[in-house]
């Protein structure tokens, strides 16, 4: 598994694109790609949990999604993770 977390800023055009990104991880969500995804609460940022192989497919997926090169919106890290606890 893998986690992505991004940085937001409040700006319009992040704010207007958000609904699309967000119909894009509910559809990867249903095809068991991403368990989980949601923003922080201070909506400063966000966390993305893949369920991938490897790095190079969760680019390709962050690549695939216009909301990433919205102004406001930067990915901070990608990490692999390993869970010991299911969901």
């Amino acid at each position: 598994m893998w986690i992505v977390e991004l940085s937001l800023a409040p700006t319009k055009e992040r704010l207007a694109a958000r609904p699309a990104h967000r119909r894009l991880l509910a559809s990867l969500h249903e095809r068991g790609t991403v368990p989980m995804a949601g923003p922080l609460a201070d909506d400063s940022g966000a966390v993305i949990v893949f369920d991938l192989p490897d790095e190079e497919a969760v680019r390709d997926k962050l690549a695939a999604d216009p909301y990433l090169t919205t102004p406001g919106v930067a990915v901070v890290s990608v990490r692999e993770w390993h869970p010991f606890v299911p969901a």
